[in-house]
């Protein structure tokens, strides 16, 4: 953490995307955590409220805009560019590598969204979510990403 930006198409793989790598494996990465989805406009907000982040800055590793982060739930499914899908797996949990940019920001992220059991916190999603891969892709930045499957 940060991820920075690539230049140019990348291979969403089986297990996360070419090339990323995570420095806590017995936390991070794995099958059901294989990438994280962060909507721009909770890190446009994020720097608004004075943190000093940026798309990446919070190790997501799909910084996407116009999806509603408060409709994201476990088992929706994205495709991403033309062939790659996802499945959204689990709500990513506070971090203590976010310290980086102060403590209080996992305050901004998490507080209010963890205090909500029903997942209807107007915060539900800021914090992201994992996702694993359904079927591997070529991606770039730039590419859609639309819903192609809800829960029930």
């Amino acid at each position: 953490m940060p991820k920075l930006p690539i230049a140019g198409p990348v291979m969403l793989t089986d297990i996360s995307i070419e090339g990323d790598r995570c420095r806590n494996t017995m936390v991070h990465g794995g099958p059901k955590q294989a990438v994280l989805m962060v909507s721009a406009e909770v890190i446009d907000d994020l720097a608004a409220r004075g943190f000093p982040v940026y798309y990446g800055a919070i190790g997501e590793n799909l910084t996407v805009s116009g999806l509603d982060p408060h409709m994201w739930r476990s088992g929706q499914r994205y495709r991403v560019g033309i062939d790659a899908v996802i499945e959204l797996t689990k709500r990513r949990t506070p971090c203590m590598n976010l310290d980086v940019y102060t403590p209080e920001i996992k305050s901004a992220i998490y507080d209010a969204q963890c205090k909500a059991k029903d997942n209807t916190s107007p915060l539900w999603g800021h914090s992201g979510f994992y996702a694993r891969i359904i079927r591997p892709g070529l991606i770039q930045a730039g590419d859609p990403v639309i819903l192609e499957s809800d829960v029930a």
